[in-house]
C-alpha cells in the first residue's frame, strides 16, 4: 500500500510538471497532422520522443501512464495522431487499413522526429521512435536502414507488441538500437517473428524481451478483455486477448527508461 500510493504522489507530481501544446505538423503531401507535444519544465534531458499510437487511435489510459513517467523523467514527448489528421477513425477491425504502418505511418513517424528536432529546447542528439501495437510495427518499418532515413535523425527505437513481418526480408537492419516488448501469449501480434530477429542481430543492436503469459496491451493498467472481430487474429473465431499483465507491466515502466538512458547521441 505504501508503494501504491508513493507511486500516485510521484504521477501526481509528474502532471503537475508537464505542459500540454497542441501542433500541427506540415507533411510533404499538404496533410497537417495533428500532435499533442508535451514538455517538463526547466531543461530537458535528451533524447526527445516520438509516440506512434496504435490501430485505435490514441489510447488515454495507455498514453497518460507513459506520458507521466517520460516527461516526469525529463523527455519531451510528441504524440502525432495520424487518423484524426485524415478523418480515419479506428483500423483495428478493418482488413484493408487506409492508413498503414509501412507507408504512411512511416511518413508520419519521420515527419515528427524531424520537425521536432528542429524545435528550440529540444536536446540534441538525435530522437527515440516508441510505438505500441500498429504503431510498434510503424517503428518496426522506420527503423530499417533506408535511403529516405534522414542520417542523424534517430538514437533508437522502442517497439511495443509490434507485426515484425517487416523485419523477415534479409536486407531489413535496424539503423539505431532498437528494444520490442512483446507478449509471448499475444494472439493479435505474434511474437515468434520478433523474437527470431535475435538471431540476427547483437544485443547492441537489437534487444528483444518476452514476457511469458503476456497478452497484448500488457503495459495497460487494468483486466484481461476479449475483443471480437478483429481479421488479423490468430484465433480461428476472430478475437483477441488485451490487457495487463501485472509483471510485464512492471518491468516495462523500468526498462524503458533504463533503456533510453543507454543510448549515445547520434552525429548530423
Amino acid at each position: 500500500m505504501r508503494r501504491m500510493a508513493w507511486f500516485a504522489v510521484m504521477l501526481v507530481g509528474m502532471m503537475a510538471q508537464a505542459r500540454a501544446q497542441p501542433v500541427l505538423i506540415p507533411l510533404a503531401d499538404g496533410t497537417q497532422l495533428q500532435a499533442q507535444m508535451w514538455k517538463p519544465d526547466g531543461t530537458a534531458v535528451a533524447p526527445a520522443i516520438v509516440a506512434m499510437h496504435g490501430c485505435g487511435g490514441p489510447y488515454p489510459k495507455r498514453d497518460r501512464q507513459w506520458r507521466e513517467i517520460l516527461v516526469g523523467s525529463g523527455h519531451i514527448v510528441l504524440f502525432p495522431n495520424s487518423y484524426a489528421s485524415r478523418g480515419v477513425g479506428s483500423q483495428c477491425r478493418e482488413t484493408h487499413r487506409q492508413v498503414t504502418a509501412a507507408k504512411i505511418r512511416r511518413s508520419d513517424a519521420i515527419a515528427s522526429a524531424q520537425w521536432l528536432q528542429a524545435q528550440p529546447g529540444t536536446p540534441a542528439g538525435g530522437i527515440v521512435l516508441m510505438g505500441w501495437s500498429d504503431g510498434g510495427s510503424t517503428v518496426m518499418a522506420t527503423a530499417n536502414v533506408a535511403p529516405d532515413n534522414p542520417p542523424g535523425l534517430f538514437r533508437g527505437f522502442v517497439a511495443f507488441y509490434p507485426v515484425c513481418g517487416v523485419a523477415r526480408a534479409s536486407a531489413w537492419k535496424p539503423s539505431a538500437p532498437l528494444l520490442i516488448l512483446h507478449g509471448l501469449s499475444d494472439d493479435w501480434d505474434p511474437a515468434p517473428p520478433c523474437q527470431a530477429l535475435t538471431e540476427r542481430f547483437k544485443p547492441e543492436q537489437l534487444q528483444f524481451v518476452g514476457y511469458p503469459g503476456a497478452y497484448h496491451d500488457f503495459d495497460v493498467l487494468g483486466g484481461i478483455n476479449v475483443m471480437s472481430n478483429v481479421p488479423t487474429s490468430l484465433n480461428p473465431d476472430h478475437t483477441v486477448h488485451v490487457g495487463t499483465d501485472p509483471a510485464a507491466r512492471e518491468d516495462a515502466l523500468k526498462r524503458v527508461p533504463a533503456f533510453l538512458a543507454t543510448l549515445p547521441p547520434v552525429g548530423p
